[in-house]
Formats: structure tokens, C-alpha cells, sequence
């Protein structure tokens, strides 16, 4: 899937969520974080661990809408949806991005 309007390593991260866990991990720094639902995941294994923990509790689509950059942040807007409560929201994802890879990830409403 294209994504004109995103940052590349943002653009894999997106089309990766559909794929799996490893395809995840693979988008991110060594030392990567991701905080998700009050949790923080450093590294590539704990950033896997988180992906397919989510993955095998819900089925779900994220779709980016909306693109913004502050300072050396990239807001994600995307619309997911699927069979997990609340569904379907729009969630807040914020990249910071490092030598073309992900540094940083924070998911919220």
C-alpha cells in the first residue's frame, strides 16, 4: 500500500502492520521504544513481543489520514478498526525517526 504523504520509514511502518511481528520490529532502531496502552517496549524483541501479543488478541486495519510535524515529531492520524472494544477510534501515532528507521513510537487516542 502507498502512503504519498508519509515519511518512508513511517509509510513501512504502516504497510509492516499489516504483515506481522517481525516486519515491525524491522522498522525500528536498535535500542527502538514503543509506548502503547501505558506500556513501553525497548528493543527489537520487546517492540516483536508487543506486535504479536496485539496481533493475536485483535484483528485490526490502520488507515493514516492525517500527517503533521512538530519539531522532530511526526503525528499520525489513522483510523483502525476491528474486533477490539471501542472499535473503531482514531489513534494518535507519534514517530520520532533516527538514520531512516523509527526511534521512537507513541500510540494514543
Amino acid at each position: 500500500m502507498k502512503h504519498p504523504n508519509l515519511p518512508e520509514p513511517i509509510a513501512a511502518y504502516f504497510d509492516a502492520d499489516a504483515r506481522g511481528a517481525q516486519a515491525v520490529a524491522r522498522c525500528f532502531t536498535r535500542d527502538g521504544r514503543v509506548l502503547d496502552e501505558g506500556e513501553a517496549h525497548v528493543g527489537l524483541a520487546a517492540i516483536e513481543a508487543w506486535k504479536a501479543d496485539a496481533s493475536a488478541r485483535y484483528t485490526y486495519t490502520a488507515t493514516p489520514h492525517t500527517l503533521e510535524k512538530r519539531d522532530r515529531r511526526y503525528i499520525v492520524t489513522s483510523h483502525v478498526a476491528g474486533d477490539f472494544p471501542g472499535s473503531p477510534v482514531d489513534l494518535r501515532y507519534a514517530f520520532t525517526l533516527e538514520r531512516g528507521k523509527i526511534a521512537t513510537l507513541e500510540i494514543a487516542p
